[in-house]
């Protein structure tokens, strides 16, 4: 079974590897158009929310501590501060994906804007830990809703050629989010209300969005699915050139009407009973919670209590050796927008989790020795260098890849929903880590509780190699038919597909 497409008239799908073949001049590199690259920082953004909240309350906490003896004596309290936020993701994320379906990707990041904006407020003003827990529901509620729709909006603007990387530039927006809550928490360590500021600085952001966003378009492909064909044209004619413009054009009005009947009342059920969606949302909810349970945002949430468990019991010099950790983190995903367009997302993804594994067994090595009785500091910064190395090895793979392939990888109509599914599942395995490592720490070693997070990544491992299509250069068109020639056989051109993206 093989799904009927429409190439231009040059016989190739636009934006797929043959037609840029034919047409070299047509292809678009990442800095060509000022427009794209201009709606990508502006939706990545909401990243930056993402990333600005995971990396700020790591700081925060230690200084939450100092404020409330409950939470300093309390690990689940210290827990359930960070994943309260998380909680609030899955329902964003969850609700997320009907949102963007519903009223469009514009609107939902604004809708996430004003509730992350609202949760900094009343986390910043909160008069005790629960509250302060209130108010980081909140602010996850946003986080979620941006975290399913900065990827959607960007993928749907991007030329099929530079999407991975474009995409990738949300990863790093959160990225540098979390190297700017490091920034920020050193530079109010000794300001009074410390741990206020930090949090409270947050709103910023979510409110520059919302102001730059309602000066912005909505996704052409959004605009072409409840057909608003004239503003979706005029949005494309800002992104191609004449030449490639009336071949994208009749492309996705060709793809559209074959959709039409489809897209009317998609369920979450629908997902289920369609093997080819199966399949897709299985490889898009796995790379979600792979990334999770090997542990990144262990990492960036307690990243200082980290080094602190190391031997390094200063509050600042443990923020300033994590800060060092977020800006390795940010610098890798550089290298991952493009790698993720040229080496491609299956090995990158491969050749990151082979890295973590290793960094993961040298953290787990650091903290046996640390139990050992030794007071020796180098065990200390054998712990620093095994974070370090385990961000230089996640942060140009396993961070992008997984929020990349999830903006690919389903049809038009399922594109909301199931991004919000897999966003879902990414926030869920986010929150059962945060809520579980100090206290796994706590009752079987940190040294073990790494080698668990080692012996997950050996799975994640396995699980890309034997389910994970390479997707670099494909059309979203191109994409579909894999997973039909997956769930209903193979033939010439889909395994044509498959050899081209394992390929490159």
């Amino acid at each position: 079974m093989t799904i009927q497409s429409s190439p231009g008239s040059s016989g190739f799908l636009p934006g797929s590897s043959g037609y840029l073949d034919m047409f070299p001049e047509r292809r678009m590199s990442y800095f060509s158009n000022s427009y794209v690259i201009g709606l990508t920082v502006a939706a990545g953004i909401g990243g930056l929310l993402f990333g600005y909240d995971t990396g700020v309350i790591s700081g925060a906490l230690l200084y939450i501590k100092d404020e409330f003896e409950v939470v300093n004596q309390s690990s689940f309290l210290q827990e359930t501060i960070v994943s309260m936020a998380l909680i609030g993701a899955i329902i964003g994320a969850a609700g997320g994906g009907w949102i963007n379906d519903a009223y469009g990707r514009k609107k939902a990041t604004l809708l996430a804007d004003v509730v992350f904006a609202a949760g900094s407020v009343v986390m910043a003003a909160a008069p005790n830990p629960y509250v302060l827990i209130l108010g980081r529901l909140f602010v996850g509620l946003g986080v979620g809703i941006a975290s399913v729709t900065a990827p959607v909006y960007i993928a749907e603007a991007s030329p099929s050629e530079v999407r991975g990387g474009l995409v990738s530039t949300n990863v790093l927006m959160i990225t540098g989010g979390q190297f700017l809550s490091y920034l920020v928490n050193l530079a109010f360590t000794e300001v009074p209300g410390t741990w206020r500021w930090m949090v409270g600085v947050a709103g910023v952001p979510a409110v520059i969005q919302f102001c730059i966003m309602l000066c912005l378009p909505e996704s052409p492909r959004w605009l072409f699915m409840k057909d608003n064909k004239a503003k979706a044209i005029a949005i494309l004619s800002k992104i191609y050139d004449v030449a490639r413009l009336q071949d994208e054009i009749d492309h996705l009005s060709i793809t559209e009407e074959e959709e039409c009947q489809k897209r009317n009342d998609v369920k979450i059920s629908d997902v289920f009973k369609s093997k080819e969606i199966r399949l897709a949302f299985l490889v898009g909810a796995g790379l979600q919670a792979f990334q999770q349970f090997t542990g990144i945002n262990t990492v960036m949430y307690y990243s200082p209590t980290i080094v602190q468990m190391a031997g390094f019991s200063s509050n600042q010099l443990a923020l300033l050796l994590s800060l060092v950790i977020a800006a390795m983190n940010a610098a890798g995903t550089v290298l991952g927008i493009y790698l993720i367009d040229h080496f491609g997302r299956k090995k990158l993804a491969i050749s990151s989790l082979a890295g973590v594994i290793a960094s993961l067994f040298i953290l787990a090595g650091a903290f046996f020795g640390k139990s050992s009785g030794s007071s020796d500091e180098l065990y200390g910064w054998i712990a620093v260098l095994g974070l370090a190395l385990y961000i230089a090895c996640f942060s140009p793979g396993m961070g992008p890849v997984p929020w990349t392939v999830n903006s690919e990888i389903y049809p038009e109509q399922y594109r909301g929903i199931c991004g919000g599914m897999s966003a879902t599942v990414n926030w869920i395995s986010n929150l059962i880590v945060a809520q579980t490592f100090l206290s796994i720490a706590e009752a079987v070693g940190t040294g073990s509780t790494f080698l668990m997070l080692a012996g997950i990544a050996v799975l994640a491992v396995v699980f890309v190699i034997m389910y994970v299509p390479e997707t670099m250069g494909l059309a979203f068109v191109e994409v579909e038919q894999i997973w039909k020639e997956r769930a209903w056989g193979s033939s010439y051109n889909t395994e044509s597909l498959l050899e081209q993206g394992n390929d490159k």
